[in-house]
């Protein structure tokens, strides 16, 4: 039987089984029939029609190890371990030969996280397998579980040995090579790879990437093209190159790849993106803004567009624009902390001061502890005359910065205006003995403070 009629054959028995299922007829179907029907459901992910093929298919044959094996597959994927356990142990005592038990075994012993054990087991299976390479696959991954990348990428090397076409374990083997900082080598085994399988268009690609990562970009081009000759419809390699083209500045021809992925399948915010980037280093402003629009509309949860398209306007000092796009953004993701530095520091930059301090609190409220908010908040309450909030914002930023001169002279500054001269005191001494040299904060937000001779004296103490 050719593979069509197969086909036909598993569509009859699949048609027959849902149409038993709709009537309440109990037709029979032969174990190999009841197999298929289970193993299309679990690829389709309908369990609870895979769990009634399997209990029709054990009433009918009720000896059967691989329908009471698809039983187990439900029992794990539902965390039944026990009966999983259970079951195998009754499979083995009759079939101690059959590799699947084996397997089943050890996805067991993996969900448990018995990686070590699962790994073990799937060797015993290794010796009973005629099909051997998905065995070497579940191998590696239980590696890559325990972080031994090495024997992780010599077992997926194995499965692609016996089966040149499995590019899940090549990616696999890449991702080993890449987490082992190995480019150079990865480059000699994909060559060598290469040289078996020439029209692979996954390890040119792959092999485009390595070269990318060793900045040898004239290579990298020159693998991308033969992923495009090996599949012209290849999106990855188009855009892969596209990024490259920009590396060497050759944005026209950057354009033109990442174009071509347009026509392939729906645009794409991330190839609309890095078009509305090329065009804005080519000075083609008016087609730059067009696809940063493309962009954000594309795909509103990006948060790159927005942040491209607020960068572009404030580089053209057009503030008020770039302010409006920000504000779209907070709009559709308020918990978004790179939105509040751009809000911050538009409002600061169009002297919204109140604005701006709201978009620093903001982002203190989010988590992002970082010195520069704290200090341009308290700046900021300052010049707007909220001594105290600026004293309660600088005496939080010491808890997380502490011994730093440039908190200590703003609070000093602050409590001499407040005239609380032993606080102001305190923390002038601190701000000195701590880096003398950042008095310079003091002169410059608080001169009156400065220049008084109470002051003058503690300095040139």
């Amino acid at each position: 039987m050719d593979f069509s009629q197969e086909e036909e054959s598993s569509n009859k028995s699949l048609t027959k089984f849902e149409s038993m299922l709709k009537t309440n007829n109990v037709l029979f179907f032969d174990s190999n029939e009841f197999e298929n029907i289970i193993h299309h459901y679990l690829n389709q992910g309908k369990v609870a029609l895979a769990k009634k093929a399997i209990k029709l298919g054990l009433e009918q044959h009720p000896t059967s190890t691989n329908l009471k094996l698809f039983r187990v597959e439900i029992f794990v994927f539902e965390n039944d371990l026990p009966k999983a356990n259970a079951l195998l142990n009754e499979l083995y005592v009759l079939e101690p030969s059959n590799d699947e038990i084996y397997i089943q075994k050890a996805n067991i012993l993996s969900k448990e996280d018995k990686h070590q054990e699962a790994i073990d087991v799937l060797k015993r299976a290794l010796s009973l397998a005629e099909e051997i390479s998905d065995i070497y696959s579940l191998i590696g991954m239980e590696y890559l579980f325990l972080d031994q990348f090495d024997l992780a990428r010599d077992n997926f090397m194995k499965c692609l040995e016996a089966n040149p076409e499995d590019y899940a374990s090549l990616y696999n083997i890449v991702y080993c090579f890449d987490f082992l900082d190995k480019n150079e080598e990865a480059v000699e085994y994909l060559n060598i790879y290469l040289d078996k399988n020439p029209y692979c268009e996954v390890a040119w690609h792959q092999l485009g990437r390595q070269y990318y990562e060793l900045k040898d970009f004239e290579k990298a081009l020159s693998a991308y093209d033969f992923a495009i000759i090996s599949d012209d419809t290849f999106i990855g390699a188009y855009i892969e190159k596209g990024k490259v083209l920009e590396k060497l500045k050759r944005y026209n021809e950057a354009i033109e790849n990442y174009s071509i992925t347009l026509s392939l399948e729906d645009p794409t915010s991330f190839a609309l993106l890095r078009i509305a980037s090329c065009h804005e280093k080519l000075g083609n402003n008016d087609l730059a803004v067009q696809y940063y629009y493309k962009t954000v509309h594309e795909d509103p949860l990006l948060d790159k567009g927005w942040i491209a398209i607020t960068k572009y306007y404030s580089k053209q000092r057009n503030y008020q624009k770039a302010l409006y796009y920000i504000n779209k953004a907070i709009n559709i993701d308020s918990e978004n902390i790179l939105y509040w530095k751009y809000y911050a520091k538009i409002n600061h930059r169009l002297n919204f001061l109140e604005e701006s301090e709201l978009g620093y609190k903001r982002i203190l409220e989010l988590g992002n502890y970082e010195l520069e908010t704290w200090l341009i908040r308290g700046d900021i309450l300052s010049q707007l005359g909220e001594q105290e909030a600026a004293l309660s914002n600088f005496i939080q930023a010491a808890e997380f910065y502490p011994e730093n001169a440039e908190i200590e002279f703003r609070l000093a500054g602050l409590y001499f205006q407040l005239l609380e001269i032993e606080k102001a005191t305190y923390h002038l001494r601190n701000g000195l003995r701590f880096d003398a040299e950042q008095i310079i904060i003091l002169e410059e937000l608080f001169p009156e403070v400065f220049e008084s001779l109470l002051v003058k004296k503690i300095i040139s103490r």
